[in-house]
């Protein structure tokens, strides 16, 4: 994903490295063990709270007005996200084919997908509200009744599939850069989207089989802010986490392949992968696939490995209900690390749009007179990349761990603290797994 930029900056670049750059003024070693060490500090302090009484979902919300979603504000902003969304399709065809020097690529990769995620993990569910393939539905098709129902068994596994499909696409697909390829892309998939809400309805689509309306709800879960039958409500962080029963195995397969994307995703750019990638003899988009199918995998049988650890040390529940009642606490880790893996990546992205937007299809224009806007390329330096991202890590794990024990004090009462600690082993292990990928310099294969 990251490809077109590297290429047009002239130093060497960190996304999640720090080896080139900035020497981390203490050994690595001792920042992984401070970190594990806050996450046990956190476990010990819920544990010794034995009047604490779990949050039950829904609680703490403070309601604070009405919104239309049909209101003026709402029809603006669908308008204007719609106006970018054809905007960027335009210029992907029409604009240069050059990736630094048209919109397309930075607005797809960073803007949306990467600052998307942002939005909807700290502040709400904003795709939600501005999606331009469910605006174009609605304003052309409306909500007309669905041709077929949707099976329960069928859960959310289109939109997993279709994540994986994307994932696949942002690491190995050649043209994923060139404007006029992802233009293409964007019509393919806008069409796939409106077919699915024509045969299964326009809310049942969106809610199981348009793949980014999923991921980033799931996101927001973890946001304060909530939209719900036209009230804006207020929660505590990672609130919309707590389920009111347990996920299906769909929801737990997408969220092992969040994490497992990510991670990845920062692993593939250091040394260690690159002599893997050298070791096993396949061609590189191969190798990169399979670690793409084995990965969640092997993310999935160490989750459920503890599960089944939580379960027996809980005093007894089935495997699949304690895998569905706890997976949703991995969200904030998924959070995490998505702002440490893409902070420096969106600064820089988000610069070359600053001329971009002047001259969107160039054509010479200069309406903003943005267009010989210079680039910073120190504008967010590896030293803050670094704390910005171990402050994410912990964070994203001590939330982790405080809505585990939220969900075993309603599951397990009184044997609570013990059953979390299958679940305290794994956070403390994710959480020096996640510091060693980011402090690990990049490696261009």
């Amino acid at each position: 994903m990251k490809r077109w930029l590297l290429a047009a900056i002239p130093l060497p670049a960190q996304a999640h490295g720090f080896g080139q750059r900035f020497d981390l003024p203490l050994p690595l070693w001792m920042f992984m063990a401070g970190a594990g060490a806050t996450v046990a500090l956190t476990f010990a302090l819920l544990a010794v709270q034995r009047h604490a009484r779990a949050r039950a979902p829904g609680q703490a919300h403070t309601v604070l007005a009405r919104i239309p979603m049909a209101g003026p504000l709402a029809l603006a902003l669908r308008a204007a996200v719609l106006a970018l969304y054809l905007l960027v399709i335009v210029a992907g065809y029409l604009g240069p084919q050059n990736p630094v020097k048209n919109i397309a690529p930075a607005m797809v990769w960073a803007i949306w997908w990467v600052g998307m995620a942002y939005v909807s993990a700290l502040l709400g569910d904003l795709w939600a509200l501005v999606n331009p393939l469910d605006t174009l539905y609605q304003w052309t098709v409306g909500d007309r009744p669905a041709r077929l129902a949707w099976p329960r068994w069928l859960g959310v596994w289109p939109a997993t599939l279709l994540f994986f499909a994307f994932v696949n696409m942002e690491l190995n697909w050649e043209d994923s850069e060139h404007p006029a390829s992802l233009a293409t892309a964007m019509l393919l998939y806008s069409c796939a989207t409106w077919l699915g809400m024509r045969v299964f309805g326009r809310r049942t689509w969106l809610a199981h089989g348009e793949v980014f309306a999923v991921v980033f709800g799931l996101l927001a879960r973890f946001a304060p802010n909530q939209v719900r039958d036209g009230r804006w409500q207020v929660r505590p962080f990672g609130a919309g986490l707590l389920v009111e029963a347990p996920l299906q195995w769909s929801h737990i397969a997408l969220l092992m392949l969040m994490l497992a994307s990510v991670s990845f995703d920062g692993l593939m750019e250091t040394q260690g992968w690159l002599d893997l990638q050298g070791s096993v003899g396949l061609p590189p988009a191969w190798a990169r696939t399979a670690a793409l199918l084995v990965l969640p995998l092997l993310f999935l049988l160490v989750y459920l490995g503890a599960c089944r650890a939580i379960a027996w040390c809980g005093g007894g529940a089935s495997l699949e209900a304690t895998a569905g009642w706890y997976v949703l606490t991995l969200v904030p880790i998924a959070i995490a690390y998505h702002i440490a893996h893409y902070l420096s990546f969106l600064a820089m992205a988000a610069q070359y749009l600053i001329p971009l937007a002047s001259d969107p299809l160039g054509l010479g224009w200069d309406l903003f007179g943005t267009r010989l806007y210079f680039i910073r390329l120190g504008i967010v330096d590896a030293r803050m990349v670094w704390y910005v991202s171990l402050g994410a890590i912990i964070a994203g794990h001590v939330a982790a761990v405080w809505l585990g024990h939220q969900t075993a004090l309603r599951q397990f009462g009184a044997r609570a603290a013990v059953s979390q600690l299958p679940m305290l082993a794994l956070m403390v292990g994710y959480t020096l797994l996640s510091l060693w990928i980011i402090a690990q310099p990049i490696v261009n294969g």
